[in-house]
């Protein structure tokens, strides 16, 4: 379903990601992992098209969307969503607001509104906060917050960048089982980009390891824990990955 080919992006000449190959399979959890600066963000960014890359072909469904135009972006961004780093959240408005974001050139009523919002809201675990502000919540719900957004454009794909990132661990578990469920429950492909090995363990089908603008390694979780690359083993028991820090 989503696929880079040859991909490289070098802004100011700086080598991101250097003649990448990938490709996620419809209905599975993908895990990008990597050093500080290796380039995973920008992958998620690509494969929604908040980036072009300098050359390759980015694919959704077949498509590239590297030739599209913004307004058609649109509708690829509706297809696979994004939840970010930060949430991303529109502080001036309610969580309802928020979530129903998306639907805010559709013409339904106020109650055909909120009563989305709230089915929306169940779904990640939040119903009844439709009325609170973003500033009134905790940093897990604020993620499930941007979460619900995504899900409420019925994607295809869902986008997940370092989704437990600055979260205490009953929180991060939350999370992750969250975007488990989901992938099953809402027959989503997920892509993960995380420095949370063990979650990353707990939770993936495959994982790929990105190192200087390249993949390093794609497997499941147990061939990463076997594999004799020394890169890998260097990467899976914490050290340095040749200099750069995990």
């Amino acid at each position: 379903m989503l696929e880079l080919k040859k991909v490289s992006f070098k802004p100011d000449g700086n080598p991101v990601l250097d003649e990448v190959d990938l490709q996620v399979n419809r209905g599975e959890i993908f895990v990008v992992m990597g050093a500080s600066g290796a380039g995973k963000s920008t992958i998620l960014r690509l494969l929604n098209g908040l980036l072009a890359p300098d050359s390759g072909q980015v694919l959704v469904d077949g498509i590239d969307i590297t030739k599209l135009k913004e307004k058609q972006l649109v509708a690829i961004r509706r297809k696979v969503g994004m939840v970010f780093q930060s949430a991303a959240l529109f502080d001036s408005l309610t969580v309802a607001e928020n979530v129903g974001f998306a639907w805010r050139k559709e013409k339904i009523s106020h109650h055909e509104f909120h009563a989305r919002v709230d089915k929306t809201l169940d779904v990640v675990g939040l119903a009844g906060i439709g009325a609170r502000m973003p500033a009134e919540l905790s940093g897990g719900m604020k993620k499930r917050v941007g979460l619900a957004r995504a899900v409420a454009m019925n994607p295809k794909a869902i986008l997940y960048d370092e989704p437990t990132a600055g979260l205490d661990p009953m929180s991060s578990n939350t999370i992750l089982t969250l975007i488990k469920d989901l992938n099953t429950r809402l027959a989503v492909t997920s892509i993960m980009v995380t420095h949370d090995l063990p979650g990353a363990f707990a939770i993936a089908d495959r994982i790929a390891l990105l190192y200087k603008g390249k993949i390093a390694f794609i497997g499941t979780v147990e061939e990463m824990k076997a594999a004799a690359l020394p890169l890998v083993q260097e990467f899976v028991s914490g050290q340095r990955m040749h200099g750069q820090a995990v």
